[in-house]
């Protein structure tokens, strides 16, 4: 169920060790930096070999408001979103947004769909956050009929739609990947989808996840997104102290949780969740073992981050998405010193 238009590659995983991504790609907008001042850094992505810029839907900017900027001011640059929650914009409106975006940069455009968090939906959106396999499943079943223009009127485990029709079809139709931790959602991912969006795991850990997509898709070939959290510092301990605090901030998410259980570090993170769930923030911290950090946290020299998220693409990452946390080090150097013309 590909979707037209597509610039699906495959996992990359019958590539060479050390083959360079053919498209890079680094996390936007970056913080600190007002998105009306974005056009220089853009233009500067691109002469440093970028191909992809991934945004995300958390508590910042929207997901297409960075991504239309970037479409109007770099017209040569892939984009995606990763991830746009399949709860908080109605089915509707969801299809009008992407849409939209799809034709705003024609055949450049790629969506990210996942479930998204407790957090993020019930707790700041006020929606109730269930079913979310289904949930995901259902608004990618309902974007693949509304952008083929025919008129929706459909039924779904978790909603309805009744008489829309998209009047506006891009173009070239956007690939879809889904955002997926577990077995289920990359089955869905490798079977439904052009791809996944992997957050949050180690470049060894990757094999697993493209295995289960591989498995549901048949051989077909999928994309494989990953947003790496990477800081570029050579100093370890700071590097280390800083993501033991974003790792206490999202692997306490309860579906992250039972990701890294599945992926067999249980027995490292369980004296963090201990403490996190008797109310001891400090002990958390201090529970995290470096060898964790060190897994999923890049860190070191920019030519050190550079050959760890070389390894996130030996194990089968197509489309690598540094999320670059500036500690130590210029924003603009640490770009400059993960780029594919670096080194």
């Amino acid at each position: 169920m590909s979707a037209s238009g597509s610039t699906g590659m495959g996992t990359g995983t019958d590539r060479p060790p050390g083959t360079p991504p053919t498209r890079p790609g680094i996390t936007i907008p970056f913080d600190g930096i007002p998105l009306h001042a974005h056009r220089e850094w853009f233009a500067r992505l691109r002469q440093l070999g970028y191909t992809d810029l991934w945004s995300a839907e958390v508590d910042g900017s929207d997901g297409f408001t960075p991504l239309a900027l970037a479409a109007a001011w770099e017209p040569t640059l892939n984009l995606g979103v990763a991830i746009t929650p399949a709860y908080t914009r109605g089915p509707a409106l969801l299809a009008q947004s992407l849409a939209s975006m799809a034709d705003a940069a024609p055949g450049r455009f790629c969506v990210g769909l996942g479930a998204s968090s407790q957090v993020i939906v019930a707790n700041w959106n006020g929606l109730a956050f269930e079913n979310q396999y289904k949930r995901v499943r259902d608004t990618l079943r309902f974007l693949r009929l509304a952008f083929t223009g025919e008129k929706v009127t459909e039924t779904y485990d978790t909603f309805s739609v009744k008489g829309f029709r998209l009047s506006r079809i891009p173009e070239q139709l956007p690939p879809i990947y889904l955002a997926a931790l577990r077995p289920q959602m990359l089955h869905l991912a490798g079977r439904e989808g052009d791809g996944a969006i992997l957050n949050w795991l180690s470049a060894e850990d990757v094999a697993t996840s493209v295995a289960e997509v591989e498995k549901a898709s048949g051989g077909a070939p999928r994309e494989i997104v990953a947003r790496i959290f990477v800081i570029v510092t050579e100093d370890a301990d700071v590097a280390r102290s800083v993501g033991r605090r974003m790792i206490t901030a999202y692997l306490n998410v309860e579906a992250y949780a039972e990701f890294h259980r599945w992926l067999g570090r249980g027995p490292a993170l369980q004296p963090m969740w201990d403490a996190w769930a008797a109310g001891d923030r400090k002990a958390a911290l201090e529970a995290i073992p470096d060898s964790v950090v060190d897994e999923l946290v890049v860190h070191g020299s920019p030519a050190e981050c550079r050959a760890h998220v070389q390894r996130y693409v030996d194990h089968g990452v197509t489309i690598p998405a540094p999320a670059v946390i500036p500690i130590g080090i210029d924003l603009a150097e640490a770009v400059a010193g993960l780029s594919p013309t670096a080194g």
